[in-house]
């Protein structure tokens, strides 16, 4: 078992997260239910999957909540790509965010890759 909050992947998935949702604030009221939601869930669920990983008591289980954790930074990372294409999300922030959420994504891989190399 590790603690998640000492984990340097999960204090920046958290602040990512934190960032999706002040982004997301400007979207149109319109988008609430679309792309808002989806993001902000994800943007949730990146760290969160972290943590829950981190309660696990064997590698495997620990890398699979990785997996799920990158799975989601995929999807947002889609989700960032079409709002910055319909023009909700511009060019600058969109590209800001592709390189923070870029960095979080090479995080989860090296956590991940640790872990197996270990297992």
């Amino acid at each position: 078992m590790h603690n998640f909050k000492e984990l340097k992947v999960w204090q920046k998935a958290v602040d990512f997260a934190v960032k999706i949702y002040s982004v997301t604030k400007l979207f149109p009221n319109e988008e609430k239910f679309g792309l808002v939601s989806q993001m902000r869930r994800a943007g949730v669920s990146i760290p969160s999957n972290i943590a829950e990983g981190c309660a696990k008591t064997s590698g495997k289980s620990l890398v699979n909540s990785l997996e799920i954790s990158l799975g989601e930074s995929f999807e947002l990372e889609t989700q960032m790509i079409i709002s910055e294409r319909v023009g909700i999300l511009d060019s600058e922030t969109a590209r800001e965010m592709e390189s923070d959420l870029t960095e979080v994504q090479r995080m989860i891989m090296g956590l991940k890759t640790s872990i197996e190399a270990k297992s």
